[in-house]
């Protein structure tokens, strides 16, 4: 699984922090960032579920925008 985060979406709440700490942190400006890309398999339901918790969808997975952009 890849995750990046939308950096102009992203309100800074913090729940994808709070979900995935080993996966996101909020950074000096305020705004998520993915600690890593590809997330390791041990991390993946963390990952998965701090993108559903988002309540703004600014976390997503890069794969996810190629495919929806060839349907």
């Amino acid at each position: 699984m890849k995750v990046k985060v939308n950096p102009d979406v992203c309100i800074g709440c913090g729940a994808c922090q709070s979900i995935a700490p080993e996966v996101f942190e909020i950074n000096d400006d305020g705004i998520a960032q993915e600690l890593m890309e590809d997330v390791k398999e041990e991390l993946v339901e963390e990952a998965s579920d701090a993108k559903e918790g988002c309540p703004v969808n600014a976390i997503y997975e890069p794969d996810e925008e190629v495919d929806e952009m060839a349907a």
